[in-house]
């Protein structure tokens, strides 16, 4: 993935910065506080109808950022609570008879728990934050509004160690320097307080991408040096106790992918917890984790409502299994099961697994496979199909595998549960099994021969959902009987859409009359 992919769309407040200059002994004060918003309740508020035009956003929903004409960011300065694709995705669904669209504007300031930042520049003047919109250019977002507080304090933090200690950051022209980019993720996990406290006195994981192949280089001094200044500041014997660990990643490719394959755990606790969707949920720094928490718990609740009680569930394109698994223990499935191909999601799927409550007896699995290879042997078995497919969106052939799916053309497929007796040779299927995870119960997953009936569609792409949804009920398999819209990046253009399909074309408006006929005299 790519830094403006994974670390744009933030909005922005005007900077106040302690600068490089500053000495690197003296304690950093904490960031100022800023103007509180309304306190939210511990459920998501009710999103806004949009039968009826929307009335225009006050002033205090402006942006007002200095960078917003150099930082790739942000693309809207106003109406951060209602961007124009919202009309235009209302419309969209309205014209395929979706007349209840609702959007969550969410959190607008402040919502950002996790960020990727570049750092370039000198050791005397490092410039940390994102690049410069069309460029390579690295713009300093200091005190950016979009970030939860604590972020902000540990990119302060990290401009006065790479100066104290002379730590150089990286040079893409060169491909030389000790410090390509840094990661931060807060946990919101502390339920014992209000969500709004959550926020504000969430702990940070923080991860450096160091410029070697592994510990063993010559910089490793500087990497040590480094994590032991961010620890000795921010850790728990300071005071202001901030930091949660320190991680190294270790990247050397000349390339835009922002993470290598190598993780060190340097300081601090190994595991991070968030609750969202109403389970705790395990966050390796390798994982990937929603930006905006606060709008992707809101998307899970309303999400759960769709989803019926002890039913079959797939959920592909699953990382971690978040969303499976809170759909697991909020409706109390017969079988879960979580498709991804990322491997490193597995660890952290196997630690949420331990938290979920003991009294499930449903059958919950992951298996690390591409969903594009064998779509139908994912498919089959569950009554409900959950997809959060990349901003491209859906593959090809899962495209094909919905649209043509009947009991015609399937063939008899052994379960994915390990219990199947006939030696299995596809070699796809094989590499599932064997780095699959299996929650054994008492319970008995469905046959191989039940079809998808719901297909709930999670899309961060508009554009690329637009062309899926119109695939999807080209063929009259599938009709959308719901949308919904979440803010999940006040000041772009982009929405996070919940999409809920049935099986079974639009019925006709005529009600057909039931009763037998009446024999003629």
């Amino acid at each position: 993935m790519h830094l403006y992919l994974l670390s744009s769309r933030v909005s922005f407040s005007p900077p106040v910065f302690w600068h490089a200059s500053s000495s690197a002994t003296l304690p950093f004060p904490a960031p100022a506080t800023a103007k509180p918003l309304p306190p939210p309740s511990s459920r998501p508020a009710k999103s806004l109808k949009l039968e009826a035009a929307i009335p225009p956003s006050n002033s205090k929903c402006a942006l007002e950022c200095p960078h917003f004409q150099s930082c790739s960011g942000c693309t809207h300065e106003l109406d951060l609570d209602r961007p124009s694709v919202v009309d235009e995705a209302a419309e969209f669904f309205s014209k395929l008879g979706v007349s209840d669209f609702t959007f969550d504007s969410s959190r607008l300031w402040e919502w950002r728990c996790r960020a990727k930042l570049a750092v370039r520049g000198s050791s005397a003047t490092p410039l940390i934050g994102l690049y410069e919109e069309g460029t390579h250019n690295v713009v300093d977002i200091p005190h950016c509004k979009g970030l939860i507080k604590n972020l902000d304090w540990i990119v302060a933090q990290f401009v006065i160690g790479i100066t104290a200690l002379r730590i150089l950051p990286y040079d893409e022209d060169q491909g030389t320097g000790d410090l390509r980019y840094v990661q931060m993720a807060v946990t919101t996990h502390n339920t014992s307080l209000p969500v709004s406290d959550r926020y504000k006195n969430g702990k940070v994981q923080v991860s450096l991408v160091w410029n070697t192949r592994n510990e063993t280089s010559p910089s490793s001094e500087k990497l040590t040096a480094l994590a032991q200044f961010l620890w000795r500041n921010g850790g728990p014997k300071s005071n202001e106790n901030i930091i949660h660990s320190v991680w190294a990643n270790f990247q050397t490719s000349s390339n835009n992918i922002i993470f290598g394959n190598r993780w060190r755990h340097l300081l601090g606790e190994t595991d991070l917890w968030e609750h969202v969707g109403g389970i705790d949920v395990s966050l390796a720094p390798s994982s990937f984790g929603q930006a905006n928490t606060r709008a992707f718990d809101s998307l899970l609740w309303k999400l759960q409502k769709y989803v019926p009680r002890r039913s079959s569930v797939a959920d592909l394109y699953a990382g971690a299994g978040v969303i499976g698994l809170s759909v697991a223990a909020s409706r109390k499935c017969r079988s879960v099961k979580c498709v991804e191909v990322n491997k490193e999601s597995k660890l952290s799927f196997e630690k949420t697994v331990e938290r979920l409550p003991k009294s499930l007896d449903g059958s919950i699995s992951w298996h690390q496979a591409d969903t594009s290879a064998e779509p139908l042997s994912w498919l089959m078995g569950s009554e409900v199909v959950i997809v959060d497919p990349p901003r491209k969106g859906l593959d090809a052939p899962l495209v094909d595998a919905l649209k043509t799916i009947s009991f015609r053309n399937l063939k008899p497929m052994p379960s994915t549960d390990g219990s199947q007796v006939k030696e299995e040779k596809r070699p796809w299927v094989l590499r599932a099994r064997e780095s699959s995870v299996y929650v054994r119960s008492s319970t008995t997953s469905d046959g191989p021969l039940v079809l998808p009936q719901t297909l709930i569609y999670i899309s961060c792409g508009w554009e690329s959902f637009k062309e899926d949804c119109k695939a999807l009920l080209s063929t009259n398999k599938w009709r959308l009987e719901h949308a919904h819209g979440f803010n999940f990046f006040p000041g772009t253009q982009s929405i996070e859409v919940l999409a809920v399909f049935q099986r079974g074309k639009v019925a006709n408006l005529k009600k057909k009359k039931l009763g037998k006929k009446k024999k003629r005299s």
